[in-house]
């Protein structure tokens, strides 16, 4: 019994004691990472293209390198192709860069794929007087997406659309009537939706704006300082330019149109030299645009045949059939030669009009040049002596044997007329050296 009443006192004794011990304190909450340093910042104006890819991507990398608080883009774009648009949106969902996209500068609109690359940024801005919206798929021509493929391109980008709102916490219903029904909004209207985030009149005002403001870079909250942040303007590099340029599927087409034509005015009267290298370096440009745009190769071989049919006709008279066969083959390839699956551009059906009306005459100008120069009479070597008029100098004999002065030389002829000396002669045949004359009345 005694041993059972010490052990109740200590149990008691130890209830007391942690009775009067405090709990151990709670851990601190961590404190929220902060990014400062300078501000890179891209300037996209105009289609979005491979070439707006690889100005965007090199602006990641220096922001990187740079420790940057933030990468912003300032844009202005009418639109562009949609496999472009998704992977720049791909590389700002997943950005370790905090990422801004700034609509500017007033006048300027993020149209079609801008409202995808301006949704899908972390922070999204507008100037005064821009506006957002008309995300509509349509082809490179600007037409409308006709049959099964409207609906599958249509479907597709509302989906991406309401995607990118959802991730970013914007307005998804918008998104989705953006593409379906192409509705377009100011700057204003675009705060009051919550379609973007903030409106800065400049770059002195948005980072004023962005400083302070936390966003979640893969699911680790960050603030950005930009109070004192210094802007790097990152610029395109010339070969950029130059691709963003000629990457316009129209502006890529008329490329190569030009140069084929070029060159083959060059093969019909080979010595011009201008038509050969300006065709030269236009169908090297058109080439190397179909390096970033989706080619149907089966369009691109076509136009190659046509070029090569038209040719053919300059050199060996069809009485039209090569010349007509090219002109068909070169429009029939026109018309594929960006119809590829994964693709909505195409030319614009008014260029490609142009250039074979441009073409079909050029052809039917050297057919008529090439059956005009067929007809006439030869003008040089001994084909071109039949018809000359020439003086007899001395009879020879008296069978009709003479010397003549003809086209500023002295001949050997002989003739069947009765002839004198300083009589005047036609020149009816050639006998190796000796020409048969005729007393010319």
């Amino acid at each position: 019994m005694k041993r059972i009443g010490a052990i109740a006192v200590a149990l008691l004794s130890a209830l007391a004691v942690a009775a009067v011990e405090p709990e151990p304190p709670a851990p601190a909450e961590a404190e929220v990472r902060s990014v400062s340093g300078p501000v890179v910042l891209l300037e996209v104006a105009g289609a979005i293209s491979p070439a707006t890819v690889e100005y965007i991507r090199d602006g990641f990398e220096a922001a990187r390198e740079r420790g940057a608080a933030a990468l912003v883009i300032q844009m202005d774009t009418p639109g562009g192709l949609l496999p472009s648009t998704q992977i720049i949106v791909k590389d700002l969902l997943g950005s370790d860069v905090p990422t801004v996209v700034y609509v500017a500068p007033s006048g300027s609109g993020a149209i079609s794929a801008g409202v995808f690359i301006t949704m899908a940024a972390h922070v999204a801005a507008m100037a005064p007087g821009t506006n957002i919206g008309a995300a509509h798929p349509v082809s490179g021509g600007g037409q409308d997406i006709e049959g099964d493929m409207r609906a599958k391109v249509e479907n597709f980008a509302a989906s991406l659309s309401k995607t990118i709102a959802q991730e970013r916490g914007r307005n998804a219903e918008w998104a989705e009537q953006a593409v379906r029904e192409s509705v377009s909004i100011t700057e204003r209207e675009a705060i009051e939706l919550n379609v973007v985030d903030l409106v800065a009149r400049d770059m002195t005002d948005l980072l004023g704006q962005l400083d302070g403001r936390e966003v979640s870079l893969n699911g680790e909250p960050v603030v950005m300082r930009t109070a004192e942040s210094r802007i790097v303007r990152q610029e395109m590099s010339t070969r950029q330019k130059i691709l963003q340029f000629i990457a316009d599927p129209n502006l890529a087409y008329m490329l190569m149109a030009l140069g084929m034509l070029g060159l083959y005015l060059e093969f019909y009267n080979p010595g011009l030299l201008f038509p050969g290298v300006f065709g030269a370096i236009c169908l090297l440009l058109g080439l190397w645009a179909t390096q970033v745009l989706p080619v149907n190769y089966t369009g691109l071989a076509l136009i190659v045949l046509g070029l090569g049919l038209m040719t053919a006709e300059a050199f060996t008279p069809s009485f039209g059939v090569l010349g007509f066969g090219g002109l068909v083959a070169f429009v029939l390839g026109s018309l594929f030669l960006f119809d590829t699956p994964d693709s909505t551009i195409a030319v614009d059906r008014r260029i490609i009009g142009t250039i074979a009306v441009l073409s079909g005459s050029i052809v039917l100008l050297m057919g008529f040049l090439v059956l005009r120069a067929q007809r006439l009479q030869p003008a040089s070597g001994i084909e071109g002596m039949i018809g000359e008029i020439g003086e007899v100098r001395r009879v020879v004999d008296e069978r009709g044997r003479a010397k003549v002065f003809v086209h500023g030389e002295r001949w050997d002829a002989t003739s069947e007329d009765e002839i004198h000396e300083g009589d005047e002669v036609e020149v009816v045949g050639v006998d190796g050296l000796r020409l048969r004359v005729r007393r010319h009345t």
